[in-house]
């Protein structure tokens, strides 16, 4: 079995770009995954590990085993050392395992809907920590997909995936500009509805029990005019204090649980 004990070794400066740079691992197609419960859903997803690395006072050689038996994953793990283990985990709560994994295509054609869908639309965010959040609400409410349109980032980021809890890899995800979007609504006869304070009815009086898409926005700018008009209506949730808007990502789960509220009764 390899060991590691050098922070200058080539890979593991390889490892610690990919965790900073998109570009890096946009251009590699490769990306890192942190702790047990990441790797394990990424696995349980077709996800391809490249290596897998151990601290082994923190994860023992026969978990690590036992892992990849369990998996059928034919990668040879590498011990690392304390200092390159600090060195390369992105955050505090790795459990001292750490993965170099190839990423997938997301395009919107290889989602596969049911007869009557409903999913989560979201334009130009920026924030990993958000769209994490929504990718548990997709989860947690049933959602068959989460379309981000236009985003401002990666959803390889090392921050989305820890948000997410490692859904990223469970729930399917698709990334498309707004003409691609207008397609697939058209193409697939979904009906999209627009969170905006503009024209818009409480969310809670529409009917979402045909195939729908929730969007939402970007909290400093909201959905674009080209999204909105995509929409057959514009929804609102009212609120009762002096901010005039949640969350992003807690909008969208109060929009999503709606959805699920009217399908179940």
């Amino acid at each position: 079995m390899r060991e590691i004990i050098s922070t200058n070794n080539a890979k593991i400066k390889y490892l610690v770009q990919l965790q900073k740079k998109s570009s890096l691992r946009k251009e590699t197609g490769e990306f890192v995954i942190e702790g047990i419960r990441e790797i394990k859903a990424a696995l349980e997803n077709a996800y391809q590990l490249k290596n897998i690395f151990f601290y082994p006072e923190l994860f023992s050689e026969e978990r690590i085993l036992e892992l990849l038996q369990e998996y059928e994953v034919d990668v040879e793990p590498v011990k690392i050392s304390k200092n390159v283990y600090q060195k390369i985990a992105y955050r505090g709560s790795t459990g001292g395992l750490l993965a170099l994994a190839q990423s997938k295509e997301h395009k919107l054609d290889n989602l596969s809907l049911s007869a009557n869908p409903y999913m989560l639309v979201a334009e130009s965010i920026e924030k990993p920590g958000n769209v994490g959040a929504m990718l548990r609400s997709v989860d947690g409410a049933g959602a068959e997909a989460l379309i981000l349109v236009n985003p401002q980032l990666d959803i390889y980021n090392p921050n989305l995936i820890r948000a997410s809890l490692g859904m990223v890899f469970s729930i399917p995800v698709a990334v498309c500009n707004l003409d691609e979007l207008k397609d697939f609504l058209n193409n697939n006869k979904i009906n999209l509805f627009a969170a905006s304070l503009q024209n818009a009815n409480v969310y809670f009086k529409e009917n979402y029990t045909v195939p729908v898409a929730i969007a939402v926005g970007s909290e400093d700018k909201g959905l674009s005019k080209t999204i909105r008009r995509m929409a057959v209506k514009q929804i609102y949730i009212p609120m009762k204090g002096q901010a005039d808007s949640l969350n992003v990502s807690v909008s969208a789960a109060v929009l999503l649980y709606e959805i699920v509220r009217q399908r179940c009764g």
